[in-house]
C-alpha cells in the first residue's frame, strides 16, 4: 500500500530515537564539586584512607554526599564550590605528602543510570574551566641522549670486533673516536658504516693522532626530533590517563611543542607537577662489598654512589647502568605462586639483549631499581633557562634469580609499592625535558558563561525556526519541528555516547549550524510535495514523490558537507575539531530524522487514506 511503512520500521525509527534520549539523559543532572584522592610514592588509598577523609571532613563540618573508592582513587563528593575549597585543603593536610589531592567536577548522574551506561558529555576546557598548558620539547637534550647512546655502542662495538681504539667522546664536533693508525682508522669507518647507516662520517688528522667524526644525518635528525615528540606525547598522556585527569587532551603543535589541556582541574600546581617532571628509570647492581653508613658519611667507594630508599635508609650502587627504562615495554603488578606482589616487565629486543648479557654473571646478586625525576623548580639559571631539582631514589631492591631476558619480574615490593612501580614504568619516560612556555587557567565561572551564552543562541535559533516552520508548514511544519527536536536530542545523545567526543564552545556552534542544516532536508521534501500537488498528482502520490525525488539532492548536500567535516577533523586541532565532531553527528542525525522519521510520521497520519487536502 501506498506511503505505509512496515511495522519493524516504525519500531526501528522509535527505538533508534529512544536509545539517543536514553544516553542524552545524564545530561541534565549536572556536575557535583568533588575532591579527588590519588596515591603517589609508595602509598595506596584503601578503604582506611576513605574513612580517614570521611572523620576529617565530618569533623569540619562539612557535609558529604558521596565518597567513591574505585580503581585505586578516592573521589568526595560535596554540595558546594566553597566546601570543596575547604575539603581539599584539610585531606591534604591530613593525608600527607604520600597523596596527591585535587579539585575535580563529578557526573551527578544517578547510580542505576550509570550502570546502564548512561554519562554525561565531557566538556571541553573551554565549557568546563580547567589548565592549558603549550609545552615545548628541549630537542638538544634528545640528540645529546641519542649521541651518548651512541657513545656507548661504538665503544661495545669496537671492543666486540678487537677494533683498538685510542679513545672516543661526544664532542662539539661530534662524536670523536681516536686511533693510533690509518689502517686501523680505515677499518673502524668501514665497520661502523655497515652497522650505523644513518650516521655520517668524516675523518680527521691531528699530527700521529687519526679522527673519525660521526654525525647524525638530515634525515636521522629528523627522525630523532619526531620520535621525541611522540614519545613526549605518548608519555604525557599516559601520567595524565595514570594518575587519574579526566577527559585530557594531549597534542602536538608544530615540530616541537605540545599542547596540554586538563578540564576540570583548577589546581595549576598539581597539574604542573604531573606533567613537567621529567623521570626515568634505570637498574643499578648493588654493591655489596660497601659499608652503608660509611658512603652515608661520605665515604662512599670509588665507581660506586649512595642513594635513598623510598621506603627508608640508604643503599650503595654502582655508577654503571645496566639498563634505563627507554627499553620497558609493557609493566603490569602481579602476583607469584606464594601470593606475593611483584610486578611483570617487558622490554624491546635490544633491551633484552642487553639485559641478558648484564646478568649472566650476576645471578644471585641484588639489583636496585632507581627512580629518577628531575621537577621544575619555579625559578630561572642565569641563562634564562629553567632550573630544574633532581631527584633520585631507589624505589626497590630484589635478588636477580636467573638469567634475565626481555621478560623479567621484580620481586621484593609491598602491595602497594609494587602498583605505583608499575605506573610509572608504565607511564614511562620523557626522552626529552618539556618546558611550558604558556600556561593558561580557565575558571568553572567562565566556563560556565560560555555554555550559557551558547545555549542561547541555540535556544533562540531553534525557536525561530520552530515557529518559522509551524506557520509556513502547518501540520507538516509541527512534524518537522518534531523530527528537529529528536535530531538535537539525538546529538546529544550519541556525543555522550561516544567515549572520545569531547564538546566545546565551537562544538557548540557545530550544534546550532546543525539546527539550520536539520531542517533543510524537509524544506527540500515539502516544496516537492506543493510541487506535484500543484501540477495535479493526488496526494499520496505527491507525498511518495516528494520524499523520493529530493532524497538524492539531500544525500548530495549532506554528504559533500560531511566530508568536509571529515576533513577538518582530521587535519584541524582542538577547537576545529570539536566542531567538526558535532557538526558529523549532526549531519548522520538529521539524515535520519528529515527523511526516515518524519516518513514514518507522516506515513502514520496520511499513508494509505484517502485524502483530498494536504495542511501543507
Amino acid at each position: 500500500m501506498l506511503n505505509k511503512y512496515p511495522m519493524w520500521k516504525n519500531l526501528m525509527v522509535m527505538m533508534v530515537i529512544a536509545i539517543g534520549a536514553f544516553y542524552a539523559i545524564p545530561n541534565l543532572f549536572g556536575e557535583d564539586h568533588a575532591v579527588q584522592v590519588v596515591a603517589t610514592r609508595g602509598a595506596d588509598v584503601t578503604a582506611s584512607t576513605m574513612t580517614v577523609v570521611n572523620d576529617v571532613l565530618e569533623n569540619k563540618g562539612i557535609s558529604v554526599k558521596r565518597a567513591e573508592l574505585e580503581n585505586g582513587q578516592l573521589l568526595v563528593r560535596v554540595t558546594n564550590s566553597e566546601d570543596q575549597l575547604v575539603a581539599k585543603e584539610v585531606i591534604a593536610e591530613a593525608l600527607g605528602d604520600k597523596f596527591t589531592v585535587a579539585l575535580n567536577l563529578a557526573p551527578a548522574t544517578p547510580e542505576w543510570l550509570e550502570s546502564m551506561g548512561g554519562s554525561p558529555m565531557k566538556l571541553g576546557l573551554d565549557l568546563r574551566g580547567g589548565v592549558h598548558f603549550l609545552m615545548e620539547v628541549d630537542m638538544g637534550e634528545a640528540i645529546r641522549k641519542m649521541t651518548e647512546a651512541k657513545v656507548a655502542d661504538y665503544r661495545t662495538d669496537l671492543r666486540a670486533e678487537k677494533i683498538r681504539y685510542a679513545g672516543i667522546r661526544n664532542g662539539a664536533k661530534g662524536i670523536e673516536i681516536k686511533f693510533r693508525d690509518a689502517e686501523t682508522l680505515a677499518k673502524a669507518e668501514s665497520f661502523l658504516k655497515s652497522r650505523s647507516i644513518e650516521m655520517v662520517f668524516t675523518e680527521r688528522s691531528a699530527g700521529n693522532d687519526f679522527f673519525l667524526i660521526a654525525n647524525p644525518s638530515d634525515v636521522y635528525l629528523k627522525q630523532i626530533k619526531e620520535e621525541a615528540l611522540q614519545q613526549n606525547i605518548t608519555t604525557l598522556r599516559n601520567r595524565v590517563n595514570e594518575l587519574g585527569v579526566a577527559e585530557p587532551v594531549v597534542q602536538r603543535q608544530g615540530a616541537e611543542r605540545i599542547i596540554v589541556e586538563l578540564p576540570g582541574v583548577q589546581d595549576t600546581a598539581r597539574a604542573k607537577e604531573i606533567l613537567s617532571a621529567t623521570a626515568s628509570i634505570e637498574f643499578h647492581m648493588v654493591d655489596q662489598d660497601a659499608d652503608t653508613q660509611a658512603a652515608v658519611s661520605g665515604r662512599v667507594p670509588a665507581g660506586s654512589e649512595v642513594y635513598e630508599r623510598r621506603s627508608g635508609g640508604h643503599v650503595v650502587l654502582k655508577k654503571a647502568v645496566m639498563l634505563t627504562g627507554d627499553h620497558i615495554q609493557g609493566a603490569q603488578p602481579s602476583y607469584d605462586e606464594y601470593s606475593r606482589p611483584q610486578v611483570s616487565i617487558n622490554l624491546d629486543s635490544k633491551g633484552g639483549s642487553i639485559f641478558s648479557n648484564v646478568t649472566k654473571d650476576n645471578i644471585g646478586n641484588p639489583m636496585a631499581t632507581l627512580f629518577i625525576e628531575y621537577k621544575d623548580t619555579g625559578d630561572k639559571n642565569p641563562d634564562g633557562s629553567v632550573k630544574m631539582k633532581k631527584i633520585e631514589e631507589v624505589i626497590s631492591v630484589a635478588t636477580i634469580q636467573a638469567r634475565l631476558g626481555r621478560n623479567f619480574v621484580i620481586t621484593g615490593l609491598g602491595h602497594a609499592e609494587s602498583q605505583n612501580l608499575a605506573l610509572l614504568l608504565r607511564a614511562g619516560a620523557l626522552i626529552a625535558p618539556v618546558y611550558i612556555v604558556e600556561e593558561r587557567t580557565i575558571g568553572p565561572s567562565l566556563g560556565q558563561e560560555n555554555i550559557d551564552n551558547g545555549m542561547k543562541a541555540m535556544i533562540w535559533g531553534l525557536v525561530v525556526v520552530l515557529i518559522f516552520m509551524m506557520i509556513y508548514y502547518r501540520g507538516f511544519g509541527l512534524i518537522a519541528n518534531l523530527a528537529l527536536t529528536a535530531n538535537l536530542v539525538m546529538v546529544v545523545g550519541v556525543m555522550s555516547m561516544i567515549p572520545g567526543a569531547v564538546l566545546t564552545l565551537p562544538g557548540i556552534a557545530g550544534m546550532v549550524l546543525t539546527v539550520g542544516m536539520a531542517v533543510d532536508g524537509n524544506v527540500l521534501i515539502y516544496e516537492r510535495i506543493r510541487e506535484e500537488l500543484g501540477n495535479g498528482r493526488s496526494v499520496q502520490q505527491a507525498i511518495h514523490e516528494g520524499y523520493a525525488n529530493a532524497f538524492s539532492t539531500i544525500a548530495d548536500a549532506n554528504i559533500t558537507t560531511f566530508m568536509t567535516a571529515l576533513i577538518l577533523f582530521a587535519v584541524g586541532t582542538g577547537a576545529v575539531k570539536g566542531f567538526a565532531v558535532t557538526l558529523m553527528i549532526g549531519i548522520a542525525t538529521s539524515m535520519f530524522t528529515a527523511i526516515v522519521g518524519t516518513r514514518s510520521v507522516v506515513n502514520a497520519i496520511w499513508g494509505g487514506k484517502r485524502v483530498k487536502k494536504l495542511s501543507i
